[in-house]
């Protein structure tokens, strides 16, 4: 057994927080508020039920057989149109369908990144992101959006890509303006860097006006789409995350790598579920249960608010985000240590995200990321309440 080759180098750099919040869900009495996890009863499983039953009895090939590898045709066809506006005019070439969002941020290192090349990161940063790029092991240059002075054209000038999430940024649920959009997208024009709109919870508004989309604010109206931008959506959060399927949206030359790359990943992505997530838009399934969605959302994000106020207020500060799945906290003592809160948490039965997971730098350790939209109100304030005892425990233990 010892002569056996050892595994790659970059999996000793992995966390294993997102298999702790996702397994979390089974340990029983466990309040989650560490997964950005929607809740199972937004899904309508009934219309779903049907949509798959009907694409394989009407579509067997499609559905049974080795599908195309960019994706059904149909489907990036639909993409295509439900993207486009009066400024950006989308044709097929503009648009790949992936096995889910997660997966498009793989295709987008495999075709960008080699090794040491450099992302400039809206940070704290997406841990998915993080995770799938490790094994192109690229050098990160943190991009603090928040900051006076946040100067865009310095941050992009030798990247090879910028990533950011402008719609309720996973983990710190900011909603970057439309000054900084337009910031970033002349970074982009400028520099000849790509710009990475990763766009998961762009229709999860519970207060104000939506913002224009980068890939919008980048077209000039001719077609195919030729910018700089490379738009990333899925249908997990506003139908169901098992359905695994999601789109790049970009200019044709990235499409095509995106294509040759995808047929040494997955090869193609499940002709049912693109034809169940066709049948759903061509129904407007996602526009139908999207106003009771916001509705319970809008009041989960209260009340887990209302109960860190009452609970956890002495210890962090936070914002409330006007939209997204998440509330970011900062500990007001700089040497709490959430990693630490982890652990403790999981001892009083609550799961967290600890911030170091979202450093692409590993040294941020003194937030923490939670979600809301997993669990009721009565759950959240319980929850609240045993990362309150966490939070005092090891306090408790520091002095």
């Amino acid at each position: 057994m010892s002569n056996r080759r050892a595994f790659a180098d970059w999996l000793n750099d992995t966390n294993d927080v997102t298999q702790t919040f996702l397994a979390a869900g089974r340990i029983p009495g466990l309040v989650n508020l560490g997964g950005g996890l929607p809740d199972p009863s937004t899904w309508p499983v009934a219309e779903l039920s049907e949509f798959a039953a009907r694409a394989v009895a009407d579509h067997p090939g499609d559905t049974l057989a080795y599908s195309p590898i960019d994706g059904l045709p149909e489907l990036r066809d639909r993409i295509a149109t439900d993207h486009s506006s009066d400024t950006v005019r989308l044709t097929r070439q503009n648009v790949i369908v992936t096995t889910g969002g997660s997966h498009a941020l793989e295709l987008t290192g495999k075709i960008l990144l080699n090794p040491g090349d450099t992302i400039a990161a809206q940070s704290p940063a997406y841990l998915g992101a993080i995770d799938t790029w490790k094994p192109r092991q690229p050098a990160y240059r943190p991009m603090l959006l928040e900051q006076n002075g946040f100067d865009a054209r310095a941050a992009f000038d030798g990247a090879q890509f910028a990533y950011t999430v402008p719609n309720f940024s996973n983990p710190s649920g900011r909603l970057v303006p439309l000054d900084q959009r337009q910031a970033l997208l002349a970074a982009a024009e400028e520099t000849g860097t790509w710009l990475v709109e990763d766009d998961p919870y762009g229709h999860l508004y519970y207060d104000g006006t939506p913002l224009p989309r980068i890939l919008d604010l980048s077209a000039d109206g001719s077609a195919p789409y030729t910018g700089p931008v490379i738009y990333l959506g899925t249908v997990s959060k506003i139908l169901a995350p098992g359905l695994r399927v999601g789109w790049a949206i970009a200019a044709p030359e990235i499409i095509a790598a995106m294509t040759k790359a995808k047929q040494s990943s997955d090869m193609f992505t499940s002709g049912l579920t693109q034809r169940i997530a066709l049948a759903a838009m061509e129904a407007d399934l996602p526009g139908r249960i999207l106003p009771d969605m916001l509705s319970l959302y809008r009041s989960r994000r209260d009340a887990l608010c209302a109960a860190m106020t009452e609970h956890l207020s002495d210890h962090f500060d936070w914002d409330v985000p006007t939209g997204g799945m998440f509330v970011w906290a900062v500990a007001r003592d700089p040497s709490f240590d959430t990693n630490l809160l982890m652990e403790t948490g999981l001892e009083h039965g609550v799961c967290i995200s600890p911030s170091s997971v979202f450093d692409p730098l590993g040294q941020n350790r003194r937030a923490m990321r939670i979600n809301f939209t997993l669990n009721p109100p009565d759950r959240l304030e319980e929850g609240i309440r045993r990362l309150a005892a966490a939070t005092r425990a090891q306090l408790t233990r520091a002095a």
